[in-house]
């Protein structure tokens, strides 16, 4: 399954045919359907709801392993969060730098970086240069590049 609702749409569909099935395999009990008949409904009643149980529990199982993905996540932003921190605390970044800085790493032009800062792209610009210059590095490429590395390690 691509998306987690379709286990539990899944689940509901064939928990609703067997329902279905089962209504209609109650009426032909008592008006002298054959046995044959009976019996194959009865086994797609049972098809039917065993189907719906499996997906029921693999849509359990995805939005488990779904929440365990979640807090793993959360835990690894938490770590790089810290580690940006770090990073522009040794870098001695001012605190523009360190909002341009951190506007970068999030992937914004510096015309964007400007907006959201309320200053034109060319202070954005400038203010770039300073963090790449304190950071050791020649460019938002190898800024980010330096975050990655040090979480991979």
């Amino acid at each position: 399954m691509t998306d987690r609702g379709e286990s539990l749409l899944a689940a509901r569909l064939f928990a609703v045919v067997g329902g279905l099935v089962a209504l209609d395999l109650l009426s032909d009990v008592g008006s002298g359907v054959e046995l044959f008949h009976v019996g194959a409904e009865a086994m797609a009643a049972v098809v039917a709801l065993g189907g719906a149980a499996w997906f029921y529990r693999y849509h359990r199982s995805e939005r488990a392993e779904a929440a365990a993905w979640r807090a793993q996540a959360e835990q690894l932003l938490g770590g790089l969060g810290a580690t940006v921190d770090r990073a522009f605390d040794a870098w001695g970044l001012t605190p523009a730098e360190r909002e341009v800085a951190l506007l970068l790493l999030k992937g914004l032009s510096f015309k964007e970086v400007g907006a959201v800062r309320d200053t034109s792209e060319r202070t954005s610009r400038e203010q770039a240069r300073g963090v790449y210059r304190k950071a050791g590095v020649a460019g938002r490429a190898e800024l980010s590049a330096s975050f990655f590395e040090d979480l991979l390690t």
